[in-house]
């Protein structure tokens, strides 16, 4: 499978293309040397993350795909509808979802989410208001919600931990 590191603000990003599509972008705590994008899909992916991160792109629009359950998929789809900038809770993700019994499993499938950023899971947060559950680090999330409420002029979120 064709993968590519590449440089971002919060770390290097790795992705991966299985046929045709984007299957895996994950934020590493390695120190791994960017890469020569090996494909063109490669090349668009990381083009879009820059425009993302320079402010410039609020939507992806790239081919995605994840292997998970459909209960998984169901979860990711709802993800994908949150607007950039904007925040929801777990317990609404669950009534989105219509399924408001169902709070820990949505979390745990957030939890699974294999694209991030592009299918942003960063943009759930507690009841609370508070920052939890995000597999590539709190302190990344904190900047990603930080970095698009100033992109939309909103200056920094105030967000608890």
């Amino acid at each position: 499978m064709p993968q590519t590191y590449y440089k971002t603000p919060i770390g290097i990003a790795e992705i991966i293309e299985e046929e045709g599509f984007i299957i895996s972008i994950r934020l590493l705590d390695n120190d791994i040397t960017p890469d020569e994008q090996s494909t063109e899909l490669l090349k668009t992916a990381v083009q879009q993350l820059d425009e993302y991160f320079a402010g410039k792109r609020k939507e992806f629009d790239l081919p995605l795909k994840q292997h998970g359950t459909d209960f998984q998929q169901g979860v990711w789809q709802e993800l994908s509808k949150i607007e950039y900038g904007k925040t929801i809770t777990y317990g609404q993700q669950s009534n989105n979802m219509n399924s408001p019994l169902a709070i820990r499993a949505i979390a745990s499938a957030n939890g699974k989410n294999n694209l991030v950023i592009v299918v942003p899971c960063h943009r759930v947060i507690g009841a609370d208001g508070s920052l939890t559950g995000f597999g590539c680090g709190i302190w990344r999330k904190k900047w990603l919600l930080e970095h698009e409420a100033k992109t939309l002029g909103i200056g920094q979120t105030k967000l608890a931990f």
